[in-house]
């Protein structure tokens, strides 16, 4: 038998690539006009941006301020992965429907076979035509379909066929074998391999075709495997299978009222049922919830999501409070609704295997009864009632608290902020007492003169005496030992928000220690050692 051809090992793959997809997520999430103008930034770059914007000068890669020049209409919204994915689920199901088996590439791109879906619809330009139509028809936006040897193939045909296209709809069919003809002729940075492009231009090789025609054994020894898997793909011999995705079990549960309903008391009992409906379906997967979404449309059509956490796992009964909660909002236990309820749906976010929950030999730990115990204030009280502290981000000492409401994670922005470097943050060891407001104080000199401090950082005289009069009125300290000042310059760039302090440490005579801040010429206590 002879050898099987490097081309017959390259699998028929068909992509469909919904362009700006990040916009369009945003657009559904927040509820934009579809002719807004949009931009997505990632760190303060542009990572995607709309026509409208486009129109108008945006380009990916700029800056937020850049982008903000050319446009002024410009709406930006920080990039947000999860939701992305979460509003793409929709998309892949509904192309499920037509061809199953999707491989899921990133949000707004993903692959199937084209073999098997041509074969039952006639051929590969009938199936993208029923897969275009059945998005089309359940009102999802406009996609552009690539069919080749190979996914890498693919996404350039879908990418060209984009080009081509006035509508928002194409289809490029690259023949079986035509692969390396059809890339030979693409800019080497299409490559999709960002470090290794600016270098090839540099050695001659300006298309993909002039990298293709190197030695394979040549551009190993030289670029590695990178370089190697690279180049099989400017060739068109990426043999990269199409891995389709094990669709997720649907363990949502929702109710529909009808007339709708505007008290929160009867919302809660008719969900009871729906609770249990939930918890019930996961226990028979052996499966728990630890997380969950509830959904909140109302008779005109405004949708209020929230997604909330458990430090353990919901029961019924929790469900149904964390509904209320979400529906009293910032009004508290007597809180109403601004407008009735004709919907709620509630979507397990993660899940956990049962045994990791259950029982212990000797019965419950003692922190069980005490989550037992807050958990039951807390449903009697509010959600807001029972607050833990966790670490956050920030230099001052009061904004590295942030106060999160029992069962919840701290919120993302939070976690990461905790995590990273704070230039100018105040060095260990820190103050046990923290004063949130912080304390009015004098400081004087020996001469009986406040001290402060210039522009420049420079102090008007030595640090003397300390008055604290909320703890001690009329009680002067002497200062034995200072450290300082140390500047605290924040958001100079927004002149609402800039913060322009010193900070100082101070060690009285009764051998007690102090941090002092000193902004607009005000001193205050922000914390004491003790």
């Amino acid at each position: 038998m002879p050898p099987e051809s490097p081309v017959e090992t390259v699998v028929r793959t068909m992509v469909l690539w919904f362009p700006d997809w990040p916009v369009v997520a945003a657009r559904s999430i927040h509820g934009l006009p579809p002719a807004a103008s949009v931009a997505v930034i990632d760190r303060g770059i542009v990572i995607a941006c709309s026509a409208e914007a486009r129109q108008e000068g945006v380009r990916r890669g700029l800056r937020v301020r850049e982008a903000q020049l050319r446009s002024p209409a410009l709406t930006v919204h920080p990039h947000d992965p999860e939701t992305d994915a979460r509003a793409f689920d929709p998309v892949i199901a509904a192309i499920e429907q037509v061809i199953p088996g999707v491989q899921l590439i990133r949000p707004g791109l993903c692959a199937v076979r084209a073999r098997g879906a041509a074969r039952y619809y006639g051929g590969e330009e009938q199936a993208a035509t029923a897969v275009l139509d059945r998005l089309l028809h359940e009102g999802h936006p406009p996609a552009v379909v690539g069919i080749a040897d190979g996914r890498y193939t693919a996404e350039q045909a879908a990418m060209q066929a984009l080009l081509g296209d006035t509508e928002g709809q194409a289809i490029a069919i690259v023949p079986p074998g035509a692969s390396p003809a059809f890339l030979a002729a693409l800019p080497i940075e299409a490559v999709d391999a960002p470090e290794l492009a600016p270098l090839l231009r540099r050695l001659g090789a300006r298309t993909l075709g002039d990298f293709a025609a190197l030695d394979a054994s040549d551009v190993r020894a030289r670029f590695g495997e990178e370089g190697a898997a690279a180049h099989e793909r400017a060739a068109g011999l990426d043999r990269r299978p199409v891995i389709p995705r094990l669709p997720p079990r649907d363990f949502d549960s929702g109710i529909d009222f009808e007339p709708p309903l505007d008290r929160v008391d009867q919302i809660a009992f008719a969900l009871r049922a729906v609770a249990e409906r939930c918890a019930g379906g996961l226990t028979s997967a052996g499966l728990v919830c630890t997380g969950i979404r509830v959904t909140v449309t109302s008779d005109r059509g405004e949708r209020s999501e929230r997604e909330w956490n458990h430090p353990r796992h919901f029961t019924p009964a929790e469900i149904v409070d964390r509904v209320r909660w979400q529906l009293q909002g910032s009004g508290g236990v007597e809180g109403g609704l601004e407008s009735p309820i004709a919907r709620v749906v509630i979507s397990p976010t993660r899940v956990d295997a049962i045994s990791h929950h259950e029982e212990g030999l000797w019965g419950r730990s003692p922190d069980e009864r005490i989550h037992h115990g807050l958990s039951r204030i807390q449903s009697m009280l509010g959600h807001e009632a029972v607050l833990t502290a966790v670490p956050g981000g920030g230099r001052l000492l009061a904004e590295r608290r942030v106060l999160v409401p029992w069962g919840d994670a701290p919120p993302p922005r939070e976690r990461l902020a905790a995590d990273r470097p704070w230039p100018g943050s105040l060095p260990e060891p820190a103050p046990a007492t923290v004063y949130d407001p912080p304390l009015a104080a004098t400081v004087l000199d020996d001469g009986e003169s406040s001290v402060d401090v210039d522009r420049r950082g420079r102090l008007s005289a030595e640090l003397a005496w300390i008055s604290i009069d909320e703890l001690q009125p009329r009680r002067r300290r002497r200062v034995t030992a200072w450290a300082g000042p140390w500047p605290l310059r924040q958001r100079w760039w927004d002149p609402a928000r800039a913060r322009r302090a010193d900070r100082f440490q101070v060690l009285d005579d009764d051998g007690e220690g102090w941090l002092l801040l000193l902004e607009q010429h005000r001193w205050r206590v922000e914390a004491h050692y003790d």
